[in-house]
């Protein structure tokens, strides 16, 4: 059997995961991380993206973050999310058209334009994509 170590995938609207881990993947600040057991202390703030879970004995897991921090701790790994959704739950319809809309928003800038409000409306997006697209991959279907 692996090694594995605890973790906790938690939001602020619910607890997304609880459990033993073999490894973690996710997109830090600095790129991205794989966390296994016996990784040294860290703390470090995710960006949007797809953290992928690979469980006690194998089975993977994919949920997404709208960014965060990863804590690791000796025995458990945690993720605290600003938004946190099973990559399985996310609308690709309602992804697709907030790209388009922060796009529009940001090629029609009016004198009320938000542009970091856009530019992190676009990033969500196109991470909500780009987990869905991780998913399709993983199971053949493209």
């Amino acid at each position: 059997m692996a090694i594995t170590v605890h973790c906790d995938i938690v939001s602020a609207e619910e607890n997304l995961f609880s459990g033993l881990v073999e490894r973690v993947v996710a997109h830090g600040e600095l790129g991205d991380l794989g966390i296994e057991p016996g990784h040294t202390a860290l703390l470090t703030p995710l960006k949007p993206g797809p953290i992928r879970i690979v469980k006690q004995g194998g089975e993977e897991e994919v949920v997404y973050v709208s960014g965060g921090y990863l804590e690791v701790q000796p025995n458990c790994v945690s993720v605290l999310a600003d938004t946190a959704v099973r990559a399985g739950d996310i609308d690709e319809a309602a992804a697709i058209q907030a790209k388009e809309h922060a796009l529009k928003a940001m090629e029609n800038q009016g004198a009320d334009f938000d542009y970091s409000r856009a530019l992190t409306q676009l990033a969500e997006a196109a991470a909500q994509l780009r987990t869905i697209q991780q998913i399709r991959e993983k199971l053949g279907k493209h």
